[in-house]
């Protein structure tokens, strides 16, 4: 007896398999969940649940959340522009300043962490080998090297963690939170920070983030190489 041509046949498929771990999957999702829900976030667990996986497999890949660490700090360093050793080093220094704050601003969970690792990776070390060797070709000493590298270091952190710190989203947002600070500063007590709330913050076309450039030609300013 034959089969009806009109009869369904029903083929079995197995499930999609889900990419194979490896190290780079692991630190990409540690990063994930870092910039979504903050570091706090971050466990084995939470990184397991990501990736669809059991959390033994990960000590596969990375042995403990020390490494973990190590390994996302490396990952947020190696989306920092590099300068270019030889290059004009003003022009360098500000490109690759203006590269970190904006990579700041995507993960301002990395600020405190940048410098704080005792196993440094590739990216950091050749990210530090750039701005020494930009500063030095250029005519620095060592010692103004060290110098003019952890002031420019300590402006873009430090700007960095005031931004992703302010009360308000935008310059958008600015003049709304300005107004509502203003009800509790009589002019009277406060007239400093009243006039420049009303002549300065409140004026169209305000922005936090220009006071970056600012800052970071005034420090730029403040050096040049040994003659």
């Amino acid at each position: 007896m034959y089969e009806d041509a009109t009869t369904v046949k029903h083929v079995t498929t197995d499930p999609p398999r889900r990419p194979r771990l490896s190290r780079e999957r692991v630190l990409d999702a540690a990063v994930a969940i870092a910039d979504e829900r903050g570091l706090a976030a971050l466990t084995i667990r939470s990184l397991a649940d990501r990736l669809g996986s059991r959390p033994m497999a990960l000590y596969h890949h990375v042995r403990s959340k020390e490494e973990i660490l190590d390994g996302i700090v490396d990952v947020v360093f190696s989306e920092i522009d590099l300068p270019r050793i030889g290059g004009d080093w003003r022009a360098e220094m500000r490109r690759r300043a203006d590269s970190a704050r904006a990579v700041l601003r995507r993960h301002p969970w990395s600020i405190g962490l940048l410098e704080s690792r005792a196993a440094p990776g590739p990216a950091i070390l050749r990210h530090h080998d750039a701005m020494i060797g930009t500063l030095r070709v250029a005519g620095f000493s060592i010692a103004d090297t060290a110098h003019v590298y952890a002031v420019i270091d300590s402006f873009v952190y430090g700007f960095a963690l005031q931004e992703a710190g302010l009360p308000f989203d935008g310059p958008d947002d600015v003049a709304g939170f300005a107004e509502g600070v203003l009800d509790h500063m009589p002019v009277d007590e406060y007239p400093w920070l009243v006039e420049m709330t009303t002549e300065h913050v409140m004026q169209p076309g305000y922005d936090f983030g220009d006071e970056f450039a600012v800052g970071l030609e005034l420090i730029l300013d403040s050096f040049a190489p040994d003659e």
